[in-house]
């Protein structure tokens, strides 16, 4: 079947031909027809079968009758990344030549002030994230009264972003006679909940079994020791080895471990990208752009860019981290192999990840084999402080002559641990009786004590006449002498001059 069979208009008909597009993949054919009679819709196919131009071309024909009013879109379509929204602004920009419609792109990292000037003039399409879509109805810039369509993209990645909310607090505003698309490739539960309070008698078309990856992306396991420089160093070796590589998505679990990661490989001369969720707008798209021209094979990145991405040259896909949710193992490995292309996807995994990875063959329903070859690290000191070899090295020889006293002390303690403290605290201190007892007061702090027996009272010798401060009014008394086991008084703390004898005026 032909595209010119499923409804599409004249104008749609020759932008999907100037793109080279004859034939419909299976959720367009079935998808199409569905959208054109206003029924809603419930799509479920595999990443990279086209579903998001199962939307946009009948949008395009709908579209063409009428015209759009300040602050009211006709259509929404709800996009859980800022970079998938992008995306799909192209595909109107690619299918749309010819037709004179205003498509707004609503995301974050982009002034208010441009977007709301663009909402002032009219728009047919309006294309959002949802937390920016509700700060410009919360500044009472935007009417949703006047949606006829509303689509909800990868829905699946709406609910793990914690993105449902808002989902409902977005269907609240838009007219309860509105149609309604979902599109999504995995189906948990929850979706499945949500779908039936938003769609109304939808047509659930079901292309393939949901969670399933490509046919023709082989799926390979590497074992990897706990280590982070083993899973770096064995990155390194795959990328090397790999055959057929043209370029690569290196995804990782951390946005943290990203940068890690890319800093990592250009030090040993790869040319790389980063793409994570704390960057900078500006900064993402030149980095994605960059990695679609081909300026730069690789691509580290966060689930930013799991999910619904067009890059159809993507050759390898790497799992630096396994992901934790098996249906992120299933959006990371369609970045390749898309549109009936071959395509490559390693996992490095370590023993902590056995539960991630069987959770994800249940959820595929085949298991993942073992890369041929050995990647096993020949030595756990090999890499990756990530520093030159010679500065490693002073800093492990600095490390041991700082510590290498502590260090000993340590294992001499391990003997016997009781003898350890007992005389790492009471160090070369002598016996309680044979310390010098505390000095009477005025005494003559030069004078040393004699040590005396155990059963002798010790009494200390009497102080100059010329230092001894007479009592005037009253009967000398003396302060009391300490007990002859009392610790001595400790006057370092005191100047050198109140440590004088005095002599009083008479």
């Amino acid at each position: 079947m032909s595209f010119s069979h499923l409804g599409l208009s004249d104008k749609v008909l020759a932008a999907v031909a100037a793109t080279g597009y004859t034939t419909p993949t299976p959720i367009q054919e079935q998808a199409i027809p569905h959208v054109l009679a206003r029924r809603d819709v419930l799509g479920i196919a595999q990443t990279g079968t086209g579903k998001t131009a199962a939307f946009v071309l009948p949008m395009l024909t709908m579209l063409e009758k009428g015209r759009a009013r300040a602050r009211m879109p006709r259509t929404l379509i709800l996009e859980p990344t800022r970079e998938l929204a992008a995306q799909v602004k192209e595909n109107f920009d690619k299918y749309g030549v010819g037709q004179k419609l205003n498509v707004a792109l609503l995301i974050g990292g982009v002034s208010f002030g441009d977007q709301d000037t663009k909402l002032t003039r009219g728009v047919d399409v309006l294309i959002a994230t949802p937390g920016r879509l509700l700060d410009h109805t919360e500044r009472g810039g935007l009417l949703l009264t006047g949606v006829e369509l509303l689509v909800i993209d990868e829905a699946d990645r709406m609910l793990d972003m914690g993105f449902i909310p808002d989902i409902e607090r977005v269907c609240k505003l838009v007219p309860f006679t509105r149609q309604t698309l979902f599109f999504t490739a995995t189906m948990p539960p929850e979706i499945s909940r949500i779908s039936e309070a938003f769609l109304h008698n939808p047509e659930r078309i079901e292309v393939s079994k949901p969670a399933t990856t490509a046919t023709g992306v082989s799926q390979f396991q590497v074992p990897c020791g706990r280590e982070v420089h083993e899973k770096r160093e064995i990155l390194r070796r795959l990328l090397r080895e790999a055959k057929d590589l043209q370029n690569a998505i290196i995804f990782c679990n951390r946005k943290r471990e990203v940068a890690v990661v890319a800093k990592s490989l250009q030090k040993h001369g790869f040319s790389v990208g980063a793409l994570h969720g704390d960057m900078d707008q500006s900064a993402r798209t030149a980095a994605l752009e960059a990695f679609r021209k081909g300026e730069i094979p690789l691509l580290v990145a966060s689930d930013v860019a799991a999910r619904g991405l067009d890059i159809p040259a993507v050759s390898h896909v790497y799992n630096f981290d396994v992901p934790h949710h098996p249906d992120d193992y299933v959006h990371r490995v369609g970045r390749t192999g898309r549109a009936g292309r071959a395509g490559t996807a390693i996992s490095i995994v370590t023993s902590l990840d056995n539960k991630s990875i069987a959770a994800i063959e249940r959820l595929i329903g085949k298991s993942i084999p073992r890369a041929e070859g050995d990647y096993s690290v020949r030595s756990e000191a090999s890499d990756d402080t990530d520093q030159p070899r010679e500065a490693r090295g002073r800093e492990g020889s600095r490390g041991r002559s700082r510590h290498g006293a502590r260090d000993g002390a340590k294992e001499h303690s391990k003997e016997n641990p009781r003898e350890g403290s007992r005389e790492s605290s009471r160090g070369d201190r002598k016996p309680r009786r044979e310390r010098e007892p505390r000095h009477a007061k005025g005494g003559d702090r030069n004078s040393t004590p004699q040590p005396h027996a155990a059963n002798e009272t010790f009494t200390p010798p009497a102080p100059p006449a010329a230092s001894r401060v007479p009592s005037i009014g009253r009967p000398e008394q003396r302060r009391p002498q300490r007990e002859a086991d009392s610790e001595p008084a400790d006057h370092s703390h005191l100047p050198a001059f109140l440590l004088r004898p005095v002599r009083a005026r008479v």
